[in-house]
């Protein structure tokens, strides 16, 4: 067993305000709970790894190439391995979520990427 305490996970801040949060998981599967605040778009992007989108508290809104979903708590979504998408908050509120990517990873995604 390997428990993560919340308050002791590692913690990744991409841009003011979003902020992501390593759980537990393995070189299969890894989650990362967020919180995206008030109008916040991720960049449009697509990665190797499946992903579940789950909406914890506050709306999220999953942008496609060919469709967008907005999801209100405890609703969720699968984005396939390579599909480009962007998670936005489009509300006035702050948005909390949980990905889940399969196989798992780790904040090099984001800190390694190129623009």
């Amino acid at each position: 067993m390997k428990p993560v305490p919340f308050e002791e996970a590692e913690t990744y801040e991409p841009e003011d305000g979003w902020r992501r949060v390593s759980m537990a998981g393995s070189d299969r599967f890894s989650f990362e709970w967020f919180e995206k605040p008030p109008g916040h778009s991720s960049p449009m992007h697509d990665h190797e790894n499946e992903q579940v989108c789950l909406c914890l508290e506050g709306e999220l809104t999953v942008v496609t190439e060919d469709d967008s979903v907005t999801l209100e708590q405890n609703d969720s979504v699968l984005l396939e391995a390579n599909e480009p998408h962007r998670v936005e908050n489009e509300s006035e509120e702050l948005a909390v979520g949980l990905d889940v990517f399969a196989p798992g990873r780790d904040f090099d995604f984001w800190t390694d990427r190129e623009e």
